[in-house]
């Protein structure tokens, strides 16, 4: 194993010679346990670079931008603008970080629903000229601070998802959109395209039909009014499955020829953010203590049998690495990282964080074989709103690193994809790296 460094930010262990992902994170438990087990991740930036094949494949015609306040971490960034994406960017940080890897400013959207001032100014100083916008008071602040912005209108789709009620607190209604669009024109701030507005917990692909549908009705008043648009965003949503993919394209890419056809000279994008990182993130977290409750006192329902139920604490909750746990997602039962034979028996347990609050609940209920302080958990599918900064500091340690690694196979394939912004991977540099001294075996061999 040898390792691709581009210092000072990261580092990434290529895998080669027969060493997989869980040999990887073996060994940094390893370490780990001779330390201070603090909690960590492991990317397989190879995942990435397979998602993106994935989207090429089914959605073809639909550039992506990656939405960077799902996974701002570097690598993640360096990789997808090695691959061509663009990104959308919620704040002045976002901008930084994007624009600190050279990207072109017209491949970056200003996102942010309530913009600072001084963060249009920045925008505008920087060249960064799509923005977003959803009411008046945004327009006339866009206006002064960023006459030369292009703006992308965004509407919401509540409509098409009336169970959730916070789809239903972003973009303006369809029946206010000329009334803004009046107002821009007055203004003098250019109107380029729509924004659709999807929230990533509605599962129901016909909510994008309704987005593209309503988006041509604001193309048709813009155009009216003056405006040149050409920029369709359909939004985000995309949970990151080749199923769901598979639906799309039949749903969507047939209203985009029917609203949108090639020939309107119309660019359609989309924002994955989910989709290309969550499946390549995997957290490691350790057991740090344990309590053990009757399963009548942890339940309403009398227990039928004697059987404990066990409540763990990790060192990461919902205040760090779980945060996605305030919103809309899941956290699914994780795999316990040691041996145990297959008749072990299993029991009714629950995972906590560190901070002792009632609500840093990670994960109900789940069964698994009684386990250990000092024992480790591995969540998957973790690479969503799990590395911002921490919303609270339970605990003295700083929040997990993140080790990246990627497979000789995926090194070259990526290599070879055609990307645009080739100097970016030309920016790794391969050195040495050895396995640690308690791995069972010796260092891989450097191929000269």
């Amino acid at each position: 194993m040898k390792d691709i460094t581009d210092e000072p930010q990261y580092s990434v262990g290529l895998l080669e010679g027969g060493m997989a992902l869980c040999d990887m994170i073996d060994n940094h438990i390893c370490e780990q346990s001779l330390s201070e087990k603090n909690a960590f991740f492991v990317a397989d930036l190879g995942v990435i670079m397979r998602q993106h094949v994935r989207w090429r494949t089914h959605m073809a015609h639909i550039r992506p931008y990656y939405t960077v306040r799902i996974n701002s971490s570097p690598a993640v960034i360096e990789v997808l603008a090695a691959l061509g994406t663009g990104f959308i960017c919620t704040n002045k940080s976002e901008l930084k970080l994007v624009q600190s890897h050279s990207i072109a400013p017209e491949d970056i959207i200003y996102s942010g629903v309530c913009k600072q001032v001084s963060q249009i100014k920045y925008a505008a100083k920087n060249g960064i000229d799509l923005l977003v916008c959803d009411n008046e008071a945004e327009l006339r602040k866009i206006s002064r601070c960023h006459p030369n912005a292009k703006l992308l209108l965004q509407l919401s789709t509540e409509a098409s998802c009336p169970d959730n009620e916070i789809s239903m607190t972003f973009g303006c209604s369809l029946k206010d959109c000329r009334h803004l669009l009046e107002k821009a024109k007055e203004l003098g701030v250019q109107v380029v395209g729509v924004r659709s507005h999807i929230s990533s917990s509605c599962e129901d692909d016909q909510m994008y039909v309704h987005a593209i549908s309503d988006a041509r009705c604001v193309f048709d008043m813009g155009e009216e009014i003056g405006f040149n648009m050409k920029i369709l965003d359909i939004g985000g949503g995309f949970s990151g499955s080749e199923t769901e993919l598979e639906l799309m394209n039949s749903a969507v890419i047939s209203m985009v020829d029917l609203y949108f056809p090639p020939s309107s000279g119309v660019s359609v994008i989309a924002e994955p953010g989910r989709f290309f990182v969550s499946s390549a993130f995997t957290l490691a977290v350790n057991i740090i203590s344990k309590e053990v409750v009757a399963r009548d006192q942890a339940h309403d329902d009398p227990s039928p049998n004697d059987e404990p139920e066990f409540q763990y604490y990790m060192n990461e909750g919902v205040y760090g690495s779980f945060a996605s746990k305030h919103s809309e997602t899941l956290i699914s039962a994780p795999s316990v990282h040691k041996n145990t034979s297959l008749d072990a028996p299993v029991f009714s347990s629950s995972l906590w964080g560190p901070s002792g609050d009632d609500l840093d609940q990670v994960v109900e209920h789940c069964l698994l074989p009684e386990l250990n302080i000092g024992d480790w958990l591995m969540f998957s599918h973790a690479g969503a709103y799990s590395l911002g900064q921490p919303l609270c500091t339970a605990t003295d340690s700083p929040p997990p690193p993140v080790y990246y690694v990627i497979s000789s196979r995926d090194w070259f394939e990526m290599q070879d994809t055609g990307v645009t912004h080739e100097a970016t991977l030309k920016n790794f540099s391969l050195v040495p790296y050895f396995l640690n001294s308690c791995q069972t075996e010796a260092a891989l061999s450097v191929p000269a």
